[in-house]
């Protein structure tokens, strides 16, 4: 690489045109650890005077204390190994805020290789930061809307999948058991063509609402499985901890008492419960789970629903 320090001597087209730019250059002798040089510019940014800047410990000293540690060392062991490098950091101002600072460093050596000088340019990122922060911010608001429903703002069909698969596995894992209710909302269709499906929307947005009143575990999960389908999903619950929370959901919803005037069960919105209890074992499989839990939902729809079907498989038992 180009040994740029002839740009630091005092000849005047150089000093002009690195002062007259926005980047701030500087130049640090290593064996001392004091500036050499720092431009001008660095006043209009941080309003700290150029010759207020001495050695490397002004340098450290304004600089954010979360960030001092991290840096140093970083620009330290790097010079050290003679190692080109950039580092982010917030500076400190004279007036006591802070400015994104990108440093580019470069390592100039002696004819023996020895470090002689670090060389460089600040830059301010302010604004490039403040961008990278919002996109940022962006990206996490988009994660948490990829995994909850839209309609009834609890956790979707994709939230849930993903929850199963590491639950599942720390239940195999540890030994213990793991509990699935499926919910379906009995006459829902005869409900959109009675009352219309704004109003169906509204429903389910009440019913969701209300189910999740029933959880009480640190990780209980309650998601919209798909239309009008929803699930729960209890870690470390066996079946009597599941069958509890189910019959709490259907008080629940009856306490709720959504009208639906085609509904054989007192004219109110109720639903049918699958619920399954498991231990997983080398040979149960997760979609085997749920197929046995789907399979007593429909066995709840079938047996005149607003009603819960359980079943407990055993940890070797293959769904």
């Amino acid at each position: 690489m180009t040994d740029v320090s002839p740009l630091f001597n005092d000849h005047a087209v150089y000093k002009t045109l690195l002062e007259s730019t926005k980047a701030i250059p500087w130049k640090i002798d290593w064996a001392t650890m004091k500036f050499a040089y720092i431009g001008p510019q660095i006043e209009a940014l941080l309003g700290w005077t150029a010759d207020s800047w001495v050695s490397v410990e002004d340098w450290a000293m304004r600089m954010h204390p979360e960030d001092r540690e991290y840096v140093v060392n970083f620009c330290v062991t790097q010079s050290q190994s003679g190692v080109d490098h950039e580092a982010d950091y917030r500076a400190l101002t004279k007036d006591n805020g802070y400015v994104w600072i990108r440093d580019v460093v470069h390592v100039v050596r002696n004819d023996e290789g020895d470090v002689e000088a670090l060389i460089g340019f600040m830059f301010d990122i302010t604004e490039r930061k403040k961008t990278e922060e919002q996109l940022l911010s962006l990206q996490k608001e988009l994660e948490v809307l990829s995994f909850k429903d839209g309609l009834t703002n609890i956790a979707n069909r994709r939230r849930f999948d993903s929850s199963f698969e590491l639950e599942w596995e720390r239940a195999r894992n540890e030994r213990k058991p793991l509990s699935l209710l499926l919910f379906d909302v009995d006459f829902f269709k005869q409900y959109n063509d009675l009352y219309g499906h704004t109003q169906g929307d509204k429903c389910l947005v009440d019913i969701a609402q209300t189910l999740s009143l029933a959880l009480e575990g640190p990780r209980d999960l309650l998601a919209r499985y798909g239309g009008e389908e929803f699930v729960v999903l209890l870690p470390e619950a066996d079946a009597e901890s599941a069958r509890k929370v189910a019959e709490r959901c259907q008080r629940l919803l009856q306490k709720k008492a959504i009208l639906h005037a085609l509904s054989p069960h007192d004219r109110r919105v109720t639903v049918s419960i699958g619920a399954g209890t498991v231990v997983p074992g080398d040979r149960t499989e997760r979609s085997g789970f749920i197929k046995a839990v789907d399979r007593q939902l429909y066995a709840a729809k079938n047996n005149g629903r607003h009603r819960i079907e359980h079943v407990q498989l055993s940890e070797s038992e293959r769904p």
